[in-house]
C-alpha cells in the first residue's frame, strides 16, 4: 500500500530502517481514547483558503490541509462517539502572559499578533465542525505535548485507557510531541493519517514516517475506523468519566 512518505524517504533509508527492525505494528487495546490535538482556529484558520492567505490572519494556520483534516477528524469523532470511546481535546491557553508564552516568543516574530484578547479567545476555540460535546474533556496546554504540565495521565488512568488514538496538528509539532510522550508512558499509539495536518507537506510526511517507524502506528481511516466501530458492542469502552 503506498504511503504518504514514499515520495520523500530514499530507498536506502527505507532499507536501513527495515534492517534495524523499525516499523513493526503494535497491538491496539480494548480501551482507547481519541485525542484531538489543537484542531482550533489558530491552526486551521477561520475558513478554508490557501495557506498563505490564511496565514495573513492566523499566523499558525495550516490552510486547506487543516480543513481537510477537520473533515477526517469529524468522521473519526462520529465513530468514536458511537462506540463509546472517550474523546479528549487539547488547545492552547488564551492567556498571553509573557511567562506562559515562554519560548514561543523567541522562535516566532509574530507572537505579538496574539495579544488581542478577543482574537486570542477565538483562536484557541476548537473548530465548530468538530466542537467538543458536553462532558468531553478539553485540556489547555502551553507547550507542544498534551502531556507536558497537564493532568492528562490522571484522566487516562481514570478511564483505564490502554491506547491513544491521535489526530490534529501540527504533525511535526504538537502531534509528534504528544505521540512521543504517549509512547513514553507505555500507551499503544495509533495516528489517524488523514486526520493530521501540517503547514509543510514534506515535514508532515517525514514526521509521519518517523512516528510510524518508532512510536506508533500511522494508519489510514479505512483501517482505523473498523477498529473503533468494532468496540461498540465490546462493553470495554467508557465514554463517561472525568471532566476538566
Amino acid at each position: 500500500m503506498p504511503r504518504i512518505w514514499d515520495a520523500y524517504i530514499p530507498p536506502d533509508d527505507l532499507e536501513i530502517y527495515a534492517a534495524a527492525g523499525y516499523g513493526a505494528r503494535s497491538p491496539w487495546g480494548s480501551r482507547p481514547v481519541l485525542l484531538v490535538v489543537d484542531a482550533n482556529y489558530n491552526f486551521v484558520g477561520d475558513s478554508p483558503k490557501p495557506i498563505l492567505d490564511s496565514i495573513r490572519t492566523f499566523r499558525n494556520s495550516c490552510g486547506q490541509a487543516g480543513w481537510d483534516a477537520v473533515h477526517a477528524i469529524r468522521e473519526l469523532l462520529g465513530a468514536a462517539r458511537k462506540a463509546g470511546v472517550p474523546v479528549v481535546y487539547t488547545t492552547q491557553s488564551a492567556d498571553t502572559n509573557s511567562t506562559l508564552v515562554g519560548g514561543w516568543a523567541r522562535k516566532n516574530s509574530r507572537t505579538s499578533d496574539d495579544e488581542d484578547p478577543e482574537r486570542s479567545a477565538f483562536g484557541v476555540r476548537v473548530v465548530d465542525e468538530i466542537a467538543p460535546l458536553p462532558g468531553e474533556i478539553v485540556i489547555a496546554k502551553d507547550k507542544p505535548s498534551a502531556f507536558f504540565g497537564t493532568p492528562i495521565v490522571s484522566y487516562l488512568n481514570e478511564l483505564r485507557a490502554d491506547t491513544v488514538i491521535v489526530a490534529g496538528g501540527t504533525t511535526s509539532g504538537c502531534v509528534r510531541a504528544t505521540v512521543i510522550d504517549a509512547f513514553s508512558f507505555n500507551y499503544s499509539v495509533a495516528v489517524a493519517e488523514e486526520a493530521c495536518f501540517d503547514r509543510s507537506l514534506v515535514s508532515h510526511a517525514v514526521n509521519l514516517f518517523e512516528i510510524h517507524a518508532k512510536y506508533g502506528d500511522v494508519v489510514p481511516l479505512v483501517e482505523l475506523l473498523p477498529y473503533v466501530e468494532g468496540l461498540a458492542n465490546s462493553g470495554t469502552t467508557r465514554a463517561e468519566g472525568v471532566s476538566a
